[in-house]
């Protein structure tokens, strides 16, 4: 299995988000929903949404903060985060409630659509590209796109519905920039293989 955080801090992020779904109810996004998917890179952080009267419960337990820059809520671990957001607040580039409004089970937890998580890595890349953040988050594109699971045509669709041409775009140029992934295990041969499967099935 490859790394991209240590081993123990992933192990104290996952226990805390089981902790976390046996209590409340979210939508779980980022890092820790596409390894539910794809079973490759882990995730540090914790990123879920929520309604607002689960927020107010999230508080009583926990110390959470607002961060008006970034749009969101914070619980800070001193290890890792949980990013929290909400509702005709939050800006992940697809509205929190379409996303809470498609999400499905999977393993327990609430998750998007496969095609639905990659958008949402796309706009987090495309915030933070550059920075180790960035890195990883270009390493679960990959990930959800190399996955058997994706259905190029349910990606096109919520392209067009969502009006996320431009990060369409972004993401054909990561892919033809992408040779081999050392952090994924895959050699050059593999993702040739895998991309011009890909870009068979895009528009």
């Amino acid at each position: 299995m490859p790394e991209f955080y240590h081993n123990i801090i992933t192990e104290k992020s996952f226990q805390f988000l089981q902790t976390l779904r046996a209590q409340y109810r979210f939508v779980l996004i980022g890092g820790w929903a596409v390894f539910l998917y794809t079973r490759s890179l882990k995730s540090k952080d914790i990123d879920i949404i929520v309604e607002y009267g689960e927020l107010g419960r999230l508080g009583e337990t926990y110390e959470v903060r607002k961060n008006d820059r970034l749009k969101k809520y914070e619980i800070k671990t001193g290890e890792f985060d949980v990013d929290v957001y909400v509702a005709h607040y939050s800006e992940l580039g697809i509205p929190a409630e379409t996303i809470v409004r498609r999400a499905q089970d999977r393993e327990g937890f609430l998750v998007p659509p496969l095609e639905l998580l990659l958008l949402l890595k796309l706009h987090a890349w495309l915030e933070r590209r550059g920075s180790a953040k960035g890195r990883k988050d270009e390493l679960d594109i990959l990930s959800l796109a190399f996955s058997p699971e994706c259905d190029w045509k349910a990606y096109a669709e919520l392209v067009k519905e969502c009006k996320l041409e431009t990060h369409d775009k972004e993401f054909h140029i990561l892919l033809n920039q992408t040779h081999r992934v050392p952090e994924l295990d895959f050699n050059e041969q593999q993702v040739a293989k895998m991309k011009k499967k890909i870009l068979s099935k895009l528009p």
